[in-house]
């Protein structure tokens, strides 16, 4: 990681930086895997999973029967931690359920309300390769069912033996997911955007993915299949004074680091002494990792930041709006208000980043790349639309007609003035 020293202000934009992704015929290469799925369907989806995946399949859909079977071999452990997680995620966002609104009289005779109805048809992306995100499961599908989604459909890619992780099978079980298909990459997203024989079409797609998947949803978003946010590589922004831990400080920069190569992790921080021990930390800490040669990348994008003050620390963070945010800090609670910009915020030493990618409750899809400053991470809301209602009186359509009449003819539309003269003209007519 470079180390920055009281960087002026004027340099910090440039410090804010993610790592440039080389996406050379990214774009034409997507697009050519979805208009092939488009036309070709099922049979675009066997031929590309074994020229991508290497593996021939004989069905796409996983059966019910794969599914009991994968069930048994995941130790009480693993099972009872799930659950845990469950249960927590599932209490946390119940309570962003809201009820229908209330009904709004907002003149003599016109009466308003709105209902939130949750999305028919979602689909949801798991990735499947290094690292089998059968914990994504828990934050899409938990969401989904409590919107009320009719149908929730699970996209994975399978390993050579054509098999699909027992974690991923279980986990999506566990939360109710319509049905499960042996299909990732783009060609995944492109499925779920038009439809194939056996792949129904959604209208919603969710879940994290590589530069292939993430320009599919991109592209399939352009041609009316909403997506549920802008996706990057991963990234932590840490903000520690000198009462943070260095040794959890950079157990959490190395939890983010081990994502992949370009994911970014930055410590900001107004004590220098912070930072060097933080420094020995991660040379001591990953040694001992597995994906040790995937953290030594992403530490490559990273940076140490020494500033005047936690202040600082604060307004560099949110110019930089971080997926994951940490305040190391005993008085943690005390810069709540200021901040502005950030995926997700864990608060003192103790409120590691792996907590909220787990089991704490909260959801662990979030913007990145700088887009929390307009995106908020994955909730109940992703899951619903807002249908909102009007029902005017004789009364009401008298109140307000008038002025209908006069905007619509200041704007040239004569037939949405005529709409409400022929009904005052009934009224008056008796």
């Amino acid at each position: 990681m470079k180390t920055y020293t009281l960087p002026k202000q004027s340099d910090w934009l440039a410090l804010t930086e993610r790592p440039a992704l080389n996406q050379a015929g990214l774009e034409s290469t997507v697009n050519s895997i979805l208009e092939l799925v488009k036309s070709k369907k099922d049979k675009a989806i066997f031929d590309l999973t074994e020229k991508f995946d290497k593996v021939k399949l004989d069905a796409i859909k996983v059966p019910e029967e794969q599914i009991k079977d994968a069930i048994k071999t995941i130790p009480n452990e693993l099972q009872t931690a799930i659950q845990l997680a469950k249960k927590n995620i599932t209490t946390f966002h119940k309570a962003q359920l809201e009820a229908d609104s209330k009904v709004i009289e907002t003149t003599t005779g016109v009466k308003c309300w709105r209902k939130s109805v949750g999305i028919e048809k979602v689909g949801l992306y798991i990735p499947g390769g290094t690292a089998p995100l059968f914990s994504t499961i828990l934050m899409l599908g938990i969401p989904a069912k409590i919107a009320n989604c009719k149908d929730i459909i699970l996209c994975t890619p399978c390993d050579k033996n054509g098999t699909i992780n027992p974690a991923i099978l279980y986990t999506a079980n566990l939360v109710g997911i319509t049905a499960i298909y042996k299909v990732g990459g783009a060609q995944a997203i492109a499925a779920m955007a038009y439809g194939t024989e056996t792949i129904p079409q959604v209208y919603k797609i969710f879940g994290p993915g590589n530069q292939f998947v993430t320009k599919a949803k991109e592209l399939v978003q352009q041609n009316g299949t909403a997506i549920d946010m802008p996706a990057g590589p991963s990234e932590i922004l840490i903000i520690a004074d000198k009462t943070g831990v260095p040794e959890f400080i950079a157990a959490d920069l190395l939890s983010q680091a081990e994502h992949g190569a370009d994911s970014q992790v930055i410590l900001l921080s107004d004590s220098q002494s912070t930072i060097d021990a933080v420094k020995v930390e991660l040379d001591n800490q990953i040694k001992l990792l597995p994906r040790k040669e995937t953290a030594l990348s992403a530490l490559n994008n990273s940076r140490l930041i020494l500033l005047d003050s936690i202040s600082d620390c604060i307004d560099f963070s949110n110019l930089y709006a971080p997926e994951h945010l940490i305040i190391a800090s005993e008085n943690a609670e005390n810069y709540t208000s200021n901040i502005i910009n950030a995926g997700s915020v864990f608060l003192g030493n103790y409120s590691c980043e792996s907590a909220g990618d787990y089991a704490s409750g909260t959801n662990h899809t979030l913007p990145t790349n700088g887009f929390a400053k307009n995106y908020s991470g994955v909730s109940v809301d992703s899951f619903v639309k807002k249908i909102t209602f009007q029902n005017l009186t004789q009364k009401g359509i008298r109140t307000i007609g008038r002025s209908i009449e006069i905007m619509a003819e200041a704007e040239g539309f004569f037939a949405h003035k005529n709409a409400v003269t022929l009904r005052l003209k009934s009224i008056n007519n008796g």
